[in-house]
């Protein structure tokens, strides 16, 4: 046995060294691909598809790019769980070809190489091509601005201050994080010896004006909603972060979530590359050559900014995506062909188990963060509602179940807002709910703990302010692979009053 995994791994170090970059770039991408229709769907999948059926400037937790993508997509091919999922997977394809593009004016060509295939190695390229998230069209468009703005500084090419505006505008109508590229661009300039003069360059403001206007639709969305989506962005989490309570739980499981979506080897080495440049920035005050600097700037401030408020603050694993491009063409400066066999070798170990999991669910996940049962419930809901005619359905899990619910099934899925309870964009989709009084209703709630088939023997507190009486029915299990794997508790409620 020992031998056999000796010689496997002896193969792999020889493909390795055998072919060149490309092979290993469409071999992962071909993997990813070829994963895609054994994908269900996840709730943000569904979440920002609901986006794109209900177009607007902009959305209450996020920009709409997302929705807007899904929205394209699904009109040409069709609405189906492959097609969301190709859609992810085929602008994902895009960023890598412009990261190769933006790699390329930064890296001779075999550190050029090291580095496609360290970007196309790692999770966070997998959870992008797999998962509908703001991320997917933020690292593009945050990609793209970055080759603009390097032909516009160091190309001298002026017009291309405007193309990096509209791109700097596109990423932040994709996510608020995308505020950090104009971060960056100043960051570059004010330390830059050689081109701190750009700030009197009215191209470089031109830009600037450009990535203001295109971002319009969000500022004016927000200023007709009592700015609703940048007070739910800032207001809860800049309050968290005044606290100042410290959490070791918070900083290692960044460091747990960064070595995830990076693999360790990856990982390591943005750590080192990052204490080496600020130990000779703050011990030396030597600053790097301005190509150096110019990726150091976009990469700083995302993920070293975010690390800093790790022990104070829950930071999402998604947060430091954007500082990936910079830094893993830094890492492709560093990386040796030694340590590249072990990231890939990381990766392809990761990559099958996970294609396992996917395939066979063969661990059950405690929490409706998955892709397995929503299409089976949704099913299983239309049963029910014959035997309980003119009922409308709604959830309780902010967005989770109405939203794979409502991908599902015909018929109109409320979210939590039916009983008062804030329901993110469900409460900004112009719902008239006073047209349901009188109606009777179902009340799905999951059991992410899932131990038993019984049923829960109690209901949500809120449900009797709205409704008159509310039963208990049986609980829907769902089975997956011939094992019971989700439950959802089921509740009849009559006689709806929106106005309780």
């Amino acid at each position: 046995m020992n031998n056999t995994i000796g010689n496997l791994l002896k193969g792999l170090y020889t493909h390795i060294e055998k072919n060149n970059a490309l092979y290993w770039v469409i071999g992962f991408q071909v993997f990813r691909l070829a994963l895609l229709p054994f994908m269900g769907l996840m709730p943000q999948d569904a979440y920002y598809y609901l986006y794109g059926q209900n177009l607007s400037l902009s959305y209450f937790d996020h920009p709409g790019m997302i929705g807007y993508l899904l929205r394209f997509f699904t009109d040409i091919f069709g609405t189906s769980v492959f097609v969301v999922k190709f859609a992810d997977f085929f602008v994902t394809s895009i960023s890598l070809l412009s990261f190769y593009k933006l790699a390329s004016y930064f890296l001779s060509f075999g550190k050029l190489q090291r580095a496609m295939v360290l970007i196309t190695s790692t999770i966070f390229i997998s959870i992008l091509s797999f998962n509908s998230t703001p991320d997917v069209p933020l690292v593009l468009f945050w990609t793209l601005s970055l080759i603009c703005l390097y032909k516009a500084i160091f190309k001298e090419q002026k017009g291309f201050f405007i193309l990096g505006g509209i791109a700097m505008g596109l990423a932040f109508n994709s996510k608020y994080t995308a505020l950090l590229l104009q971060i960056g661009l100043f960051g570059f300039l004010l330390f830059s010896n050689e081109y701190r003069k750009l700030f009197r360059s009215p191209w470089m403001w031109f830009g600037v004006l450009a990535s203001v206007v295109v971002t319009f639709p969000v500022w004016y969305w927000n200023y007709l909603n009592d700015f609703a989506s940048f007070a739910f962005q800032s207001s809860e989490r800049t309050h968290s972060i005044s606290e100042f309570k410290l959490s070791p739980k918070y900083f290692f499981g960044a460091i747990g979530h960064q070595m995830l979506l990076l693999l360790p080897v990856l990982f390591v080495v943005f750590v080192t590359f990052t204490f080496k440049y600020c130990k000779k920035v703050l011990l030396q005050w030597r600053l790097p050559q301005s190509k150096t600097l110019f990726l150091l700037a976009f990469f700083i401030p995302t993920f070293v900014g975010f690390f800093i408020l790790t022990p104070i603050y829950w930071v999402k694993l998604n947060w430091m995506m954007p500082s990936y491009i910079t830094g893993i063409i830094l890492a492709g400066m560093f990386i040796r062909k030694k340590t590249l066999k072990i990231q890939v070798l990381f990766s392809i170990v990761f990559h099958l188990l996970v294609s396992i999991q996917i395939i066979w669910y063969v661990a059950p996940i405690k929490s409706d963060d998955t892709w397995v049962g929503w299409e089976e419930l949704a099913e299983e809901i239309d049963v029910i509602k014959e035997n309980h005619k003119d009922t409308f359905v709604f959830s309780n899990d902010n967005y989770k179940t109405s939203a794979c619910l409502n991908f599902f099934m015909e018929d109109k899925v409320y979210a939590q807002n039916i009983i008062g309870l804030p329901a993110l964009h469900f409460d900004y989709l112009g719902d008239d709910l006073s047209l349901l009084d009188g109606q009777n209703a179902l009340f799905i709630d999951s059991d992410k703990r899932f131990k038993n088939d019984n049923k829960l023997g109690k209901h949500h507190p809120l449900l009797h302010k709205y409704f008159d009486i509310v039963t208990e029915l049986e609980p829907i299990i769902i089975t997956i692979n011939n094992s019971e794997r989700r439950k959802f508790w089921v509740f009849h409620c009559t006689n709806y009053q929106s106005k309780k």
